[in-house]
C-alpha cells in the first residue's frame, strides 16, 4: 500500500523559504524516482522537480531552478523539497508522487498536498 504525506508548507513573505516534507509508506520508495509537484488556483498541477532513486541525478522546471532543491532520505522513506527566494507565483497545493518516468506512477496515489501561500 503506497501512501504519501506532505507536510511542512505555511504562509511565508517573498523572499522567505519553507522546506517541504513528504514521507513515503510502502517498500518501493528507495527504488523509485521522486517527484515534487504543485497545482496552484484555476491551474492544472504541474511537476516541480524529481530526483532519482539514488539522489544522484535531479531536474527542475524552469519556474524553480536555482531556488528549489530537491533532496531523498532512503533510510527515512523521505523526500524533501527546500524552497528559498520564494515568489507571489509559487502559491499553490504541493504534492509528491513518483516521478513521472516512474512505472510505479499512478494518479491514485496523490495525497493531500501541503498549501504554500507567499505573500507580497
Amino acid at each position: 500500500q503506497v501512501r504519501f504525506v506532505e507536510s511542512g508548507g505555511g504562509l511565508v513573505q517573498a523572499g522567505g523559504s519553507l522546506r517541504l516534507s513528504c514521507a513515503a509508506s510502502g517498500s518501493t520508495f528507495s527504488f523509485n524516482g521522486m517527484g515534487w509537484y504543485r497545482q496552484a488556483p484555476g491551474k492544472q498541477r504541474e511537476l516541480v522537480a524529481h530526483i532519482d532513486s539514488s539522489g544522484s541525478a535531479t531536474y527542475y522546471a524552469e519556474s524553480v531552478k536555482g531556488r528549489f532543491t530537491i533532496s531523498r532520505d532512503n533510510a527515512k522513506n523521505t523526500v524533501y523539497l527546500q524552497m528559498s527566494s520564494l515568489k507571489p507565483e509559487d502559491t499553490a497545493v504541493y504534492y509528491c508522487n513518483f516521478a513521472p518516468y516512474s512505472a510505479s506512477y499512478r494518479t491514485t496515489y496523490w495525497g493531500q498536498g501541503t498549501q504554500v501561500t507567499v505573500s507580497s
